[in-house]
Parts: C-alpha cells; sequence; structure tokens
C-alpha cells in the first residue's frame, strides 16, 4: 500500500507528546544565547525518530521520507525546529546509497544510536554558491591519505557534529570532460580535523542556526574515508539534495500550520471594539488565504516524498515542492504578524522568532530564483540563461 504523509498519525502523535517538554520559552532562551538545543535534539535521538531512514539492519527505523516529512511538520507546527538536527535523516543518504559495506556497518548503526552525529554536509563555497561544479576545495591523494585545502561556507552545526559530508575536487574543473566530474565525497571526522587542518569560525546571523565558515589547511583524511570512487562525487550528493529540499518543505509547511493555528486562535480571542477581531473579514480573509496555500503546498510536498521513496527522478518535484511550501510558509507568517500587530514582535507570543526562521528558506538551501530557473530548463525546455 502506498503511503501518505498523513498516514503516520501515530508517528504524529508521539512527536507532538515530545515537542511538549521543548515549549517556546525553551526555544526563546536557546535564541538569545544563540545555543545549540542539544536537549531536545538527544530527546529525537533517543524516540529513533532521526533514525527514521536508516534500515532496521543499521539500528534505524527502515521507514521512507514520507515518514520524516511527517515528523518534521509536527515538529515545526509545535513551534520546535528541526534545523538543528535535519541534515542527520537526508546526510547519512549518501553513505547508505554509496558508502561500502564496511562503511555502512561502521558508521549507519552508531548514527542511528546517537554515538555519532552527522549532521554537517560541506558543500557550499564563498566563489562558488550554487554553482556547485565551480567549488575549489581540493583534496589531493597521497598514498592512504587525502590532503585538502580550501574553504567553505553556510555549512550549519559543523561545531555539532561528529561526522562532515564534504564535497571536494580531486581534479581540476578544467582537466575534466564535464563540469561535473572531478568531485568526491570524503567523510570527515570532524573530532580528529579540527585543530589539525580544520579550522571552524562562527557566522552570526538573524537567526540560531549554528552557521560557520571552515577553513581546511593541509587536512589529512584517510583514503578509506572516500566514499564511492573517486570523481563520481557530485552524482552522489543529488539525491542528498533531492531529500534535503523535500524535508525543509515539509518543515515549512508546518511552521505555516504553526502561523495558521497562533493567528486563529489570536483573533478569536482578542478583543476590540466590543468583538473579536476575527469577525472582521480583513482578519479572516488572510488567514483563509494562508490555509489555502498551505494545503495545496502540503500536496505537491507529499507528491515528491513518495516519487522519492519510490526511487523514481523527482529532482523538479523536490523543487517545486520548496517552492511552494517556503512561499507558504513565508506568507502564514507576514499574516500571523499582522493579525497580532505589536504583540507580533513581541517575544512572549513567540511569532517573531519563527518569522525569522521561516524567512531562511526563501534563500536555503535554494533560493526561489535558482527553482523557477530548474522548472523552466527541465520542465519546460526553455533555453538555459547566461
Amino acid at each position: 500500500m502506498e503511503l501518505h504523509a498523513d498516514d503516520y498519525q501515530e508517528i504524529r502523535d508521539a512527536v507532538r507528546r515530545l515537542c511538549e517538554q521543548f515549549p517556546g520559552s525553551y526555544w526563546q532562551a536557546l535564541d538569545r544565547e544563540r545555543a545549540y538545543p542539544k536537549e531536545f535534539v538527544r530527546a529525537l535521538t533517543g524516540a529513533g525518530f532521526l533514525s527514521v531512514l536508516i534500515p532496521e539492519a543499521y539500528g534505524g527505523s527502515g521507514l521512507g521520507l514520507c515518514a520524516a516529512t511527517a515528523i518534521l511538520e509536527e515538529i515545526h507546527r509545535a513551534g520546535c525546529n528541526g534545523g538543528a538536527c535535519h541534515a542527520q535523516m537526508y546526510t547519512m543518504g549518501t553513505v547508505l546509497k554509496h558508502g561500502s559495506d564496511e562503511q555502512k556497518q561502521r558508521y549507519l548503526p552508531l548514527i542511528a544510536s546517537g554515538d555519532l552525529r552527522l549532521q554537517a554536509f560541506g558543500v557550499t563555497e564563498p566563489t562558488a554558491g550554487t554553482d556547485t561544479t565551480r567549488i575549489t576545495t581540493f583534496a589531493r591523494r597521497e598514498g592512504d591519505k587525502y590532503i585538502v585545502n580550501g574553504q567553505k561556507i553556510w555549512i550549519s552545526r559543523a561545531e555539532h557534529s561528529d561526522l562532515m559530508v564534504l564535497l571536494v575536487r580531486t581534479k581540476a574543473r578544467e582537466d575534466v570532460a564535464r563540469s561535473t566530474e572531478g568531485m568526491s565525497v570524503l567523510l570527515v571526522d570532524m573530532r580528529q580535523a579540527i585543530g589539525n587542518g580544520l579550522t571552524i569560525r562562527p557566522i552570526r546571523t538573524m537567526l540560531n542556526h549554528a552557521t560557520t565558515e571552515l577553513f581546511f589547511d593541509n587536512l589529512e583524511v584517510p583514503a578509506e574515508n572516500l566514499i564511492g570512487t573517486d570523481g563520481e562525487g557530485f552524482r552522489y550528493i543529488l539525491s542528498g539534495m533531492n531529500a534535503e529540499r523535500i524535508l525543509i518543505a515539509s518543515e515549512c509547511i508546518g511552521d505555516s500550520r504553526f502561523f495558521i493555528d497562533k493567528a486563529t486562535s489570536y483573533a478569536k480571542d482578542r478583543s476590540v471594539f466590543g468583538r473579536a477581531i476575527g469577525a472582521n473579514q480583513g482578519v479572516q480573509f488572510p488567514i483563509a488565504r494562508a490555509h489555502v496555500q498551505v494545503t495545496a503546498a502540503a500536496e505537491m510536498v507529499a507528491k515528491a516524498a513518495r516519487m522519492f521513496d519510490q526511487g523514481k527522478p523527482c529532482g523538479t518535484e523536490a523543487n517545486m515542492a520548496k517552492m511552494l511550501a517556503s512561499e507558504a510558509s513565508w506568507y502564514a507568517a507576514d499574516m500571523c504578524v499582522q493579525t497580532h500587530g505589536g504583540f507580533g514582535f513581541a517575544e512572549e507570543y513567540d511569532v517573531e522568532r519563527k518569522f525569522r526562521e521561516t524567512r531562511l528558506y526563501q534563500v536555503a538551501p535554494i533560493s526561489t530564483n535558482l527553482i523557477l530557473s530548474h522548472v523552466a530548463t527541465h520542465a519546460l525546455g526553455l533555453p538555459k540563461s547566461f
């Protein structure tokens, strides 16, 4: 039987119960200090939610992306934030799909149990941006190790991860026939790397996302940490990127519903001129529009997740899901602040924090303009722009 994300009611209920232990005050305190939610991540790990995509043979639940989207949606609808740990769901797919049997046996059970944390995904660079083929971080093979030099930026959770999936060039772009060739994936042990060729510099942003810049200076990585075949790394990370976009889209669905829940409740309770403000169509209609938009976006997310689970090509669907969901959440966020008026800016109502958090998804992990470019050229056959 084909499952829809809405079919995982028991999982949704369990996630909601767990999230009740981490109310808005918990997240507000972390937000002020830009601190990592280690208690929340530990609770999710202990409940098995972060290992949902890892096969049972390696200690996970062996479920599909539809189940993972249900988990992340409920986390965000509850007012929590999955950004602190969602990478564990999709990043391990690179090891699962392309790693050796020895690598799977060595790492996946420990990731599933929480003894190893795989949260960092090192791809983006200052001079390459979303044009991944132009990365310049280079890994030179010397005997039984690679020597890595270069720089990465906008790498989240690097300070809170034991392992990092790192995309590097092992052949220069000008030395390969196609720009997508000559890239490789290394699994970096952060515990050994930091201070021995890897430097991490935190980047303070308008939201608490543990974002960093990485500097590699002759970092030695064992050759046995190469994932798959040297030079084939770009292909390996593509499926992980699709999973990332679908999962983040599900977070946006959760954010949208958080804002709608908040606005609806406030509009019912807030009384001005002797009646609830929700009786005014000027307040009702934006809330109703947000509900319509998120309902439609959720269907696109569910479709993309089903296609991913079925092994079908879903790059366009993953991108469309991310765009529709992020736009629905941003509209809902703006609507929620407007509904609350001045109270929407007050920390105690816990709207402004989520407002800042959901704004990120108009930009990351891929911007709306790049999604439109993908749809134009891949789905509609329009010529590529220069």
